[in-house]
């Protein structure tokens, strides 16, 4: 499978390259745009300062770039949390795409989006501060809506990027059980 995957508002840190490294070991081709240019960040806050600096118009610009020269070869769009939420606009507007694979994010969704049975997987904390119960069910049906065929995974007192082993929030149970069902979705499509 052809992958794209879009770092946090962190910036592409050494858990995106694992995770990179991870797919491929499973026989994925796998591009990592660095939608920051390099910059990597501390702090949620910081990454979402820069993130509001740099534009979310731009910033989608570069993700669309990012992507073009492989996108022929139908893309599964992959993300974590902001970068989630640059895939999935970036999915629901590719007719060719295969897949989305959301860890950790979603996105608001066009009115007018509409995919053929899209396959998609969420993976998200059980609360998560930026993925609230309200959000995610209005999200499931609005995704339904668009035609996309939706499987949702919680995790229990996770934290937000629980799969990055440098944050706070890493819980390794949590991210094993995502790492073996993504990868597992992948294999289907």
């Amino acid at each position: 499978m052809n992958i794209v995957l879009f770092h946090s508002t962190y910036g592409l840190r050494p858990a995106v390259r694992a995770a990179a490294d991870r797919l491929r070991a499973a026989g994925h081709q796998v591009w990592t745009p660095d939608l920051f240019e390099g910059r990597v960040f501390d702090t949620v806050e910081e990454g979402m300062a820069h993130q509001e600096e740099v534009g979310r118009d731009e910033l989608l610009k570069r993700a669309v770039l990012a992507a073009a020269p492989y996108s022929d070869r139908g893309l599964v769009y992959a993300g974590f949390s902001f970068g989630a939420s640059v895939a999935q606009t970036l999915a629901l507007g590719d007719d060719k795409a295969r897949g989305l694979l959301l860890l950790h994010g979603t996105s608001d969704i066009a009115e007018n989006a509409s995919v053929d049975g899209l396959p998609v997987q969420l993976h998200v904390a059980e609360p998560d501060p930026f993925e609230t119960d309200d959000w995610l069910s209005a999200w499931y049906l609005q995704m339904g809506r668009a035609g996309a065929d939706v499987e949702v995974y919680r995790y229990a007192g996770a934290g937000h990027l629980f799969t990055d082993p440098d944050l706070d929030d890493y819980d390794a149970d949590a991210a094993e059980t995502t790492w073996r069902t993504a990868l597992g979705f992948l294999e289907t499509l």
